[in-house]
């Protein structure tokens, strides 16, 4: 007989949260979630972080789960509160990322009456749905425990999507017994043992093969396998942008994230075969799609949908990624692969990291040097869409361990703060966040939450009063600007107010000190960094942009 136990509904939230592993919820409170609120704050074993913003929380439980591998999990109120989280959940949808979303909603007696009841969303569930894989609405208090595991369970089930659930406010506050119900054991999807076969025998016989890590390697926790298949195979690893860290960047077969760069082309020009791993080849890394693939492309992801979705596959493997590669391991025992093959990839990434170098100017060459110089190896690396990103957060500075290179892959601009709060909890470390100063005055409030929970966030602000990436593509494709220029902001007078430590950086010479006495502190720190001193960065047009300017 399962055990029942009395208690309110939201107190069943608190507990089955906690039966499923749950350790931090991101959220704000509101009379529409109050006793969920209040059971978790005052759970042993859950910690709640006070957001400011509902969308903050959604970035922050993303990146919280992008590095621990774990379930990242919001809470808001109904209506409004749960409309301001939709922007978070897309980007945690567009990313694969483990994130839910618990929600109120109105009193049952009045829900879908159209009354015009406080905070009240009729087609609530429809708006999830838009961003979510599996949303439930709860109906009676006895099957919140019950329900909440069953989206949990969705998440993590192959590849990972977000999920909601909304519960109304009468049935947080009932009283009933309540079974507890933890999550389900999520399994691995594995390969089919013939296309394994098909594909270690493409593999071991190329002579210039090229593996290809996308960012279902991260969320597989498959680094260690992709290297040790590398190895075995000597071949040289490409990673995406979200692949970046599943193999050390300083290790000497990785070639980083390069192919939105022409020099990337040659390397698929020559290659005889690839192993495309934990990726849907997106328009960015493909250089919209114009990057060739040789027709002996081995595809390995956890989604059938996405394997021959943009390049057709010789033998498409659906699985995991750790367990693809695993089984490749098994069945690969060396490659015969060309050494002067590797040696001309290795060339050509030189090559581009010295081009970046000259774009970038030395100021921002001493930079990169200078963070990965003090910045820890498990520290994590957050970089909201801003010019530095684009630049040298990307492709110049070195990610050497998984799981510590977040960014907002939908290519939002300001999430970076929310995703550094998040990453900063899930690992315990110091997070260093590039941030733009137009970025961060979307979630600039965040700060006031870096403060209440001594989140030990550096917020790295490269200021130049405007959006520099937009200023250029409108100087380059419309020859003249609006909308980019912003006002000044003092944001160490700002961050101070909220009670961060922040300092200004007025030089390069400045640099180093400062970042060494934020990493010296315990909880969140700014840096205020005058771009309009440092040597300028030369940013060609992306790849799209020319391509509109073209026609």
């Amino acid at each position: 007989m399962p055990t029942m136990t009395m208690m309110t509904g939201g107190q069943a939230v608190a507990e089955t949260l906690s039966a499923i592993g749950v350790k931090h919820v991101f959220g704000i409170v509101s009379v529409h979630n109050l006793p969920i609120y209040d059971a978790l704050s005052l759970h042993r074993d859950i910690q709640v972080i006070n957001v400011r913003h509902e969308q903050a929380a959604a970035h922050a439980a993303d990146a919280y789960s992008r590095v621990t591998g774990e379930l990242g999990v919001l809470l808001t109120s109904t209506g409004p509160g749960a409309v301001n989280a939709v922007p978070g959940i897309y980007e945690a949808a567009f990313v694969s990322s483990r994130v839910m979303m618990i929600t109120g909603q109105i009193e049952s007696r009045f829900r879908g009456k159209g009354k015009g009841f406080l905070h009240e969303h009729e087609k609530q569930p429809e708006m999830l749905n838009t961003v979510c894989r599996s949303v439930a609405s709860v109906r009676y208090t006895e099957d919140i425990s019950r329900e909440l595991a069953r989206v949990a369970d969705d998440i993590r089930r192959g590849r990972p999507q977000p999920g909601a659930i909304e519960i109304p406010i009468d049935l947080q506050y009932r009283t009933t017994d309540i079974e507890i119900v933890g999550s389900s054991k999520t399994e691995r999807i594995a390969p089919d043992e013939t296309l394994l076969d098909q594909a270690a025998e493409i593999l071991r016989t190329a002579e210039r093969p090229v593996i290809w890590a996308g960012g279902g390697v991260n969320i597989s926790g498959a680094g260690q396998e992709l290297t040790a298949f590398a190895e075995r195979l000597g071949a040289p690893v490409v990673t995406t942008i979200e692949g970046r860290g599943s193999i050390s960047e300083t290790h000497p077969l990785s070639l980083g994230f390069r192919t939105d760069r022409v020099s990337g082309m040659e390397i698929f020009e020559e290659a005889d075969a690839v192993l495309a791993v934990g990726t849907r080849f997106q328009n960015y890394a493909t250089r919209v799609w114009s990057l060739p693939m040789p027709e002996k492309l081995v595809h390995v992801d956890v989604d059938p949908e996405v394997i021959g979705r943009n390049y057709p596959a010789a033998v498409a493997v659906v699985s995991d990624a750790k367990l693809g590669l695993e089984g490749l391991l098994k069945r690969v025992k060396e490659g015969n692969v060309d050494r002067q093959f590797v040696d001309r990839c290795l060339k050509i990434r030189a090559a581009d990291e010295q081009a970046v170098r000259e774009e970038i100017g030395s100021d921002h060459s001493q930079i990169v040097s200078i963070i990965r110089q003090l910045l820890p190896e498990d520290s994590p690396i957050v970089r909201d869409s801003t010019v530095p990103n684009y630049t040298w957060g990307n492709r110049l500075l070195p990610i050497v361990r998984s799981r510590t290179s977040v960014r907002p892959a939908a290519v939002a601009i300001g999430p970076g703060l929310p995703l550094g709060m998040g990453a900063a909890i899930g690992s315990g470390n110091h997070t260093l966040i590039v941030q733009g100063d137009g970025g961060l005055q979307l979630s600039i409030g965040e700060l006031s939450a870096c403060a209440e929970h001594q989140i030990p966030v550096i917020v790295l602000v490269f200021n130049d009063s405007g959006y520099n990436i937009l200023r250029i593509i409108q100087d380059n494709v419309l020859g003249r600007k609006h909308g980019t220029e912003l006002p000044t902001v003092d944001f160490v007078k700002v961050a101070e107010g909220m009670g961060v430590d922040a300092e200004r950086v007025d030089g390069l010479e400045q640099f180093e000190p400062a970042l060494a006495r934020a990493l010296e502190r315990q909880g969140p720190t700014l840096l205020d960094i005058d771009m309009n001193v440092l040597a300028p960065i030369r940013l060609p047009l992306p790849a799209h942009q020319r391509s509109q300017k073209e026609q």
